[in-house]
C-alpha cells in the first residue's frame, strides 16, 4: 500500500508536468520522526494518555506533519501551482499513506499481544 501510495505521489507530479507536488513527499518523510526521536519508535504512544512531556510534544508534531501534508496541495492549488487533478491524487496519495499506517499499527498491536498469550 505504501509503494500505491508512492506511485500515486509521482504520478501527480509526472501527468501534469509539474513537480511541485512532490512537496508534500517532504512531509511524508517528516510524519514518522517525532515517532522515532521522541517516542523510542513504537506507535504504542498514539493512544495511551499517561505520557509525559516529549510523547506529548511528538504527538504535536506527528500531527502538525499531517496536517502539512493535506495543506501543500491545497496552498499550492490555491496559488496556481498546481492543477485539481495533481491535487485529487495528492489527497488520494495521503490517504492511502495514512491507512498504511493504521494498518501497520494494528497489526504492531495485534502482534504484540499473539508474544504474551
Amino acid at each position: 500500500m505504501f509503494s500505491a501510495s508512492i506511485l500515486l505521489q509521482i504520478l501527480a507530479c509526472a501527468l501534469y508536468s509539474n513537480w511541485w507536488p512532490m512537496l508534500s513527499a517532504l512531509m511524508y518523510v517528516l510524519v514518522p520522526m517525532p515517532c522515532l526521536f521522541f517516542a523510542g519508535g513504537s506507535t504504542d504512544f498514539f493512544v495511551s494518555r499517561d505520557d509525559g512531556g516529549w510523547v506529548d510534544m511528538a504527538k504535536f508534531f506527528t500531527g502538525a506533519s499531517a496536517v502539512g501534508s493535506i495543506a501543500i496541495p491545497a496552498i499550492l492549488r490555491h496559488a496556481n501551482l498546481i492543477g485539481s487533478g495533481a491535487m485529487f491524487i495528492e489527497f488520494t496519495s495521503f490517504f492511502i499513506l495514512v491507512c498504511t499506517i493504521l494498518c501497520f499499527h494494528r497489526a504492531s498491536i495485534e502482534d504484540s499481544y499473539d508474544n504474551w498469550s
